[in-house]
């Protein structure tokens, strides 16, 4: 799907459409729920959440069917957004510039499009989890269905889902961290949908004069 970003009427640049920003919330709240559930089975330690969430048995009988829901909206996700997270030459200079973004020392950090090589990445990165966790919680969702000859294909579906899921973990601090402590603004663009010129201009330089340009505006 095509970028749909535009220059509004009040002066702001829409940067997520209703639509995307409808997946990418499905998304995430399927996951937080996954991921509260998910450490409940994980650690005795943590089994309260489960408790907080319904008790055992209601954890454990909708966590598969949030994953479904999780692993559909991560599908439609790719549909919206594969064709701009294609890495370009300017990613090569951004992963070099990396500890300045670190830092927040914008002025040595690359113009960059709409996305970043980080944001690029953990897109990709969140993709192949979500294949990999449908896959091996396909498994352990339905054992029975795997023949006892086949035992070590239960054993090797536990150790890619956690493996999974904790790769997952970590994808979403960074992403949290990302979007609240360096690219202030964030929360809201995915909230509401836009973003001040000031923070396209100052984080998505590019892109922030693609929409200008495509509206017919000289900056």
């Amino acid at each position: 799907m095509s970028d749909q970003s535009r220059l509004l009427p009040n002066g702001r640049i829409l940067r997520y459409p209703f639509r995307e920003r409808v997946v990418h919330w499905i998304a995430g709240v399927s996951y937080v729920y996954l991921l509260l559930t998910g450490l409940a089975f994980w650690s005795p330690w943590l089994f309260w959440l489960a408790t907080a969430l319904g008790g055992g048995t209601v954890s454990r009988e909708l966590h598969p069917w949030a994953g479904l829901i999780f692993v559909f909206a991560t599908a439609l996700m790719y549909v919206q957004w594969a064709s701009q997270m294609h890495e370009t030459e300017v990613d090569k200079q951004w992963w070099q510039s990396l500890p300045h973004y670190i830092r927040n020392e914008d002025e040595e950090v690359p113009e960059i499009e709409k996305f970043n090589a980080g944001q690029k990445s953990l897109f990709w990165g969140f993709l192949w989890a979500a294949f990999f966790l449908l896959l091996s919680g396909l498994v352990l969702w339905f054992p029975q269905w795997i023949p006892w000859g086949l035992r070590y294909l239960r054993y090797t579906a536990v150790i890619v889902h956690v493996v999974a899921a904790l790769f997952t973990i970590a994808l979403f601090m960074i992403h949290i961290y990302m979007g609240l402590a360096i690219e202030g603004g964030a929360l809201h663009s995915i909230v509401n949908g836009d973003v001040s010129q000031a923070w396209a201009r100052a984080f998505h330089r590019l892109w922030y004069e693609r929409v200008l340009r495509d509206t017919g505006v000289r900056k």
